[in-house]
């Protein structure tokens, strides 16, 4: 998705090139990649001769607060809370995340 908010519309070749600076993906498992979010809406598809160019249909805040409530639906019951304290478990908070957190709990409160 990344790819594709970066520069569209794109063929999937040119994600598979993009894509391939980063991770080791071959074209085929970007073109199965691409279907599946053609076919739960999240990017569309326009015929350009013999190939399809892909753009998102979802800007990345909306797919990013799509999928934190996924996530938190999923594994956390809908609370934040638990995956906080899941994160400071498993990764030492360093404190600079600490004064962030404290920062965005202030202005909850305040807003």
């Amino acid at each position: 998705m990344q790819v594709l908010w970066d520069e569209s519309p794109l063929g999937a070749e040119q994600v598979a090139e993009k894509l391939a600076t980063n991770e080791s993906w071959q074209a085929s498992t970007v073109k199965t990649l691409l279907n599946r979010l053609l076919k739960k809406g999240a990017i569309s598809a326009d015929a350009d001769g013999r190939r399809f160019l892909y753009r998102p249909t979802l800007s990345r805040c909306t797919y990013v607060a799509s999928e934190s409530r996924s996530l938190l639906d999923r594994l956390f019951d809908g609370k934040v809370a638990p995956l906080v304290s899941h994160f400071a478990e498993q990764r030492k908070l360093t404190k600079r995340d600490v004064t962030e957190l404290r920062r965005l709990l202030d202005e909850l409160d305040n807003g």
